[in-house]
């Protein structure tokens, strides 16, 4: 996993799972105590994540939430639109940058 960026623009690159669900964790918490705004989230180059990593999502979303701040999705691969979709995780997450799937499951944009 390879976290880039700063308190205001994070890129995710490689795996969000199990083995770097606590790197991720501890960096994402800095990012959101460390800035003012919305903290914008690149998935566009997340290979593969399972549900811990999901939960780490979650996680920034809420301590985001708590201090004011609000947690956007961008670029999010397929896959995870779906799950996100079959979750109604869609609803609680701001999500930009989406892609069309040709069976319809996108998300709304911002």
């Amino acid at each position: 996993m390879r976290i880039t960026g700063n308190h205001v623009a994070l890129a995710l690159e490689g795996r969000l799972d199990v083995r770097t669900a606590a790197d991720a964790r501890a960096r994402l918490h800095q990012a959101v105590d460390g800035g003012l705004g919305d903290l914008v989230l690149d998935l566009g180059r997340l290979e593969f994540w399972d549900a811990t990593g999901l939960g780490v999502i979650m996680g920034t979303h809420r301590r985001a939430g708590r201090i004011g701040r609000r947690l956007v999705l961008r670029s999010v691969p397929a896959q995870l639109q779906r799950l996100l979709v079959a979750t109604r995780l869609h609803r609680i997450l701001a999500v930009e940058g989406v892609t069309a799937e040709p069976l319809g499951a996108t998300l709304p944009a911002l």
